[in-house]
């Protein structure tokens, strides 16, 4: 039987998926037709329920729980990797202080309307409202070209914006931390309900046999994850993993699914998000 899959071509990604897709591990007579996209072009795929599996945003998650269950696998969570909001260093003080007010005429760049990285910055600072979507990796450039006054960054990014001259005005997830004493959720892997169930918990099963696969042999997918790695260092790389790969990537367990639950809660109490009428997690897995 073979899936449609997508997921995005950060580091992260293709180390948990690595063992899978190239079959690794026993696919138990699965195969997957892969995809590569940003993370808001996955949230837009699962808007419109054009693939099986895929990776998405939890706040885009939350718009689709009618079409898509939760697998227990694959989740990125975790403590210090929130996206950030940063502008030019010669800004800093300025707009600080502007975000500080009641209103904001500031211009933010962000990764995408449905992103969890945007829900975060809504919390945050609701008075910000000139908002333009854009291709994550766009950002810091249209910062650097006055094209916007602030910018929400993801993914790797955060790992090299001080070295264009660009300063953070807030780490949004030490803010979501201190906010909730949770684990930030930022991403996660559902699959369509429409799938046979039993086929829904062996995917469930095979993502955390490829996680666990990719722990003990973190050497294995170097190739695959470097091809892909839009021409970053080898040390940011392995920093991105780091930061995104946790023990919440092979089992959500129980505080795991606390944060999203928290994160939800949060969203449908500020009208955010809609209620839900289906449990969002796979039966049984």
């Amino acid at each position: 039987m073979k899936l449609t899959l997508g997921f995005s071509p950060c580091p992260n990604d293709t180390f948990i998926f690595d063992a899978l897709i190239h079959h690794k591990i026993d696919t138990e007579g699965l195969t997957f037709d892969v995809s590569y996209h940003d993370v808001e072009t996955l949230n837009q795929k699962a808007m419109r329920g054009e693939l099986a599996i895929t990776k998405l945003s939890f706040n885009a998650f939350a718009h689709v729980v009618d079409q898509y269950a939760l697998l227990n696998a694959g989740s990125a969570l975790g403590f210090g990797v929130g996206p950030l909001l940063i502008c030019k260093q010669e800004n800093l003080a300025k707009f600080k202080s502007q975000l500080s007010a009641a209103s904001c005429q500031l211009r933010a760049g962000i990764p995408g309307k449905y992103t969890t990285a945007n829900f975060l910055l809504s919390i945050a600072y609701p008075q910000l409202h000139d908002k333009t979507e854009m291709v994550f990796s766009e950002i810091e450039y249209a910062l650097l070209n006055d094209q916007i006054d602030v910018g929400l960054i993801i993914h790797e990014n955060r790992f090299t914006y001080q070295e264009k001259g660009l300063a953070k005005i807030l780490d949004l997830g030490d803010y979501w931390e201190q906010l909730t004493g949770c684990a930030i959720p930022l991403g996660g892997i559902v699959i369509n309900r429409k799938i046979d169930l039993a086929i829904q918990q062996k995917v469930d099963r095979l993502i955390r046999k490829s996680v666990e696969y990719a722990f003990a042999n973190p050497g294995s997918g170097i190739d695959f994850i470097r091809k892909h790695a839009q021409a970053m260092s080898e040390e940011v790389m392995y920093k991105h993993i780091e930061l995104y790969v946790n023990q919440h990537t092979v089992n959500l367990g129980k505080d795991g699914r606390a944060a999203i639950d928290k994160l939800f809660s949060m969203a449908q109490q500020q009208g955010v998000i809609p209620p839900f009428t289906q449990h969002i997690y796979v039966e049984g897995a």
